[in-house]
């Protein structure tokens, strides 16, 4: 049985302060053979933020997956405000985009600390401080994305949406978005380092107009989590997961997985 789901509506009148979802969002989600999908990096909440500064972070390794192999995209990246990733479609399928990027570091006075453990459902951080009495300690983090994009090209669909890509934090669907129809169910996996991460919280946002529908879900003992398609639209699935940190520098470590698609 699951832990717990919450659904909310959350109205997006302005960029979040605090917001901090890391995606890939293409122009749109399915093309023509022989269109170009333009990929801008963004960071916000809800479909709504900002372009990410590729003057303060850096994209490790890009990747695209198709059925016909893997290509290696991370020198094309673009550092510029808005499409970051271009390229032009000559196969039809499913396309999978794999992003990862480098370490980033950030320290939070404790209260906003202890505020993002319990928004992200980090509870057994909020827990361990609290047996330490280091509740108001401020805290020093690495923190590393791991973003996927499913788009399609053409009508013809295959098996690329379900690859395992080997992020050290990962969503993968268990169907292809673009098979589905408004009324389906999907089901999605979290993997940590491979394997299923339990109890972990994820949210899973779909846009529709001027408003951004979230579900907050809990994972099943295997990594799994269930959700209804209610509207077309882009979607997205995203986690958090901390650890300590094995390097030197900061205290924690956290890793954010995203995977975004569009019905």
């Amino acid at each position: 049985m699951k832990k717990a789901v919450a659904t909310g509506v959350i109205l997006v009148v302005a960029y979040l302060v605090n917001a901090h979802e890391f995606w890939l969002q293409p122009k749109k989600f399915r093309y023509r053979t022989g269109e170009e999908i333009k990929i801008d990096l963004m960071v916000g909440e809800g479909f709504e933020g900002e372009f990410w500064d590729l003057s303060r972070h850096k994209v490790e390794k890009l990747e695209l997956h198709r059925l016909n192999g893997v290509r290696d995209l991370t020198k094309s990246v673009k550092p510029t405000a808005g499409s970051n990733i271009v390229y032009k479609t000559d196969l039809g399928g499913t396309y999978l985009f794999a992003l990862k990027s480098n370490d980033a570091y950030i320290e939070l006075e404790g209260d906003k600390f202890n505020a993002y453990l319990e928004e992200d459902g980090l509870e057994y951080i909020l827990d361990e401080r609290k047996k330490f009495g280091t509740l108001n300690a401020k805290s020093s983090e690495y923190y590393t994305r791991f973003a996927k994009l499913l788009v399609q090209s053409g009508d013809r669909t295959d098996d690329t949406f379900k690859k395992r890509v080997g992020l050290r934090y990962e969503i993968v669907p268990d169907q292809n978005p673009y098979t589905l129809n408004v009324g389906d169910y999907l089901q999605c996996r979290v993997l940590f380092e491979g394997k299923p991460a339990p109890h972990a919280l994820v949210k899973v946002w779909n846009r529709t107009h001027t408003t951004t529908f979230l579900q907050n879900i809990y994972t099943e003992n295997d990594g799994t989590i269930r959700f209804p398609i209610s509207a077309v639209g882009p979607w997205m699935v995203s986690s958090v997961k901390m650890i300590h940190s094995e390097k030197e520098g900061a205290e924690y470590h956290s890793l954010w997985a995203s995977l975004v698609f569009g019905i």
